[in-house]
């Protein structure tokens, strides 16, 4: 083989190589976010060491809802890796927590997702405007808003709802 067909097979590659670098850097900063769950506060919807996919679009054109699952910053240390909570209050809403029930306004919160009742009362709290108070499903073994500093996500911090979980096994969230 000449060297010029050496030269140009290597400039094929390297243009396929970089391409490709350039389209998963968009697709992990832009689209989607790969996490791998540290604890075992959102057990047993999702358990440690799983490993699930964000979708960074979910809240383009939609905003959070109860029951999301969603990945943020820690509000009181944004340096810290990012926390995966599901949404339990929504902005404006008072929410209380008594003898193991999440009061939302006064009414008492249908969790099915929720194993065992939490130990320690909490609230009120008054959500503020465009922000959320996040909860574990393992509810005694997770720490969330009832117990952060800063009480309540800003939702402009929100990396992305957790869409599927493909390690160790799959499913839609």
């Amino acid at each position: 083989m000449n060297k010029q067909k050496i030269l140009k097979e290597l400039l094929s590659y390297s243009k396929t190589i970089l391409f490709s670098m350039i389209l998963a850097y968009f697709i992990s900063s832009k689209l989607i976010a790969n996490a791998q769950v540290p604890t075992g506060s959102m057990e047993t919807t999702i358990m440690t060491d799983s490993r699930i996919i964000i979708n960074r679009l979910a809240y383009h054109s939609a905003l959070p809802e109860r029951g999301d699952i969603v990945s943020f910053p820690h509000p009181d240390d944004k340096d810290s890796i990012p926390l995966l909570k599901r949404i339990i209050a929504l902005p404006g809403e008072t929410i209380q927590g008594i003898s193991g029930i999440v009061y939302i306004n006064g009414n008492a919160l249908e969790e099915p997702y929720v194993k065992e009742l939490f130990l320690t009362d909490f609230g009120p709290y008054t959500v503020p405007q465009n922000c959320y108070f996040m909860m574990g499903d393992n509810r005694n073994n997770s720490w969330d808003s009832r117990y952060w500093k800063n009480k309540f996500v800003d939702g402009n911090t929100i990396i992305g709802k957790a869409s599927l979980e493909y390690y160790p096994e799959f499913k839609l969230f």
